[in-house]
């Protein structure tokens, strides 16, 4: 009777184990399948992004494309798929794309006006987006956004093109004149005496440069003096 007790504790911890494992298969499944959602959500922003990048284009050749005096802006969606403001077949768009946030070819539009004129296309999921930083420069404008229906894809603008945005002058504040440009007209207090003037400075031709003078002609060497001779001695008389 005493030789069962073993078994039963080996029976127990076998058991407590199985336990432990079942839980830790558990969370790395549910880490795994979380892991898979992300990165499949991950992937899905990216080809929006990239069919973001086609209709912008397309919003944009519409516009280079625009005849003078009229809209630069299509009416529809319908309408970059083919032009109707030339008689034959031309296209800003190869089709409509599918919304690979939400999988329906059901798109969200900004209009220019009373639904006239598209501005920008988005999509409709309200989905918090993966990526929220490090865009491309030409999304730099989609950063920090809470939702994916946030992010807009307009015309690209390109400078000097139909549809480009004009610089915004400075606003001018009523009853505050602008401010006026420098001028380098010097101040003088008053009372005081204007700065005179000073005379204009004539700068003359320039002269040829002096010729150098001619050398000196050397002095003539005096030869040296002869000692004057000394007079011939007198004879003296002799003592006898």
């Amino acid at each position: 009777m005493f030789a069962a007790l073993p078994r039963r504790r080996d029976g127990g911890f076998t058991y407590l184990s199985l336990i432990i494992l079942v839980a830790i298969i558990g969370l790395v499944s549910a880490s795994a399948l979380k892991l898979g959602s992300v990165i499949q959500r991950s992937r899905a922003e990216q080809e929006l992004l990239v069919i973001g990048a086609a209709f912008s284009d397309a919003l944009q050749s519409y516009a280079d494309a625009t005849p003078s005096g009229m809209p630069t802006q299509p009416p529809t969606l319908q309408a970059l798929l083919k032009d109707p403001r030339f008689p034959g077949v031309r296209r800003h768009l190869r089709k409509l794309y599918v919304d690979p946030m939400t999988g329906k070819p059901d798109w969200g539009v900004v209009y220019l006006g009373d639904k006239v004129g598209v501005l920008a296309v988005y999509s409709l999921s309200d989905a918090k987006p993966v990526k929220i930083g490090n865009f491309p420069s030409r999304f730099q404008g989609l950063e920090g956004k809470a939702k994916i229906s946030e992010w807009r894809f307009a015309a690209a603008g390109k400078p000097g093109a139909p549809g480009a945005l004009a610089p915004i002058p400075p606003l001018a504040m009523p009853g505050i004149a602008p401010p006026a440009a420098p001028s380098s007209t010097p101040v003088t207090a008053p009372g005081a005496p204007p700065p005179a003037s000073e005379p204009p400075i004539v700068l003359s031709p320039e002269a040829p440069p002096p010729e150098p003078p001619a050398p000196a002609e050397p002095a003539p060497v005096e030869p040296p003096a002869e000692p004057p001779a000394e007079p011939p001695a007198e004879p003296q008389p002799e003592i006898k």
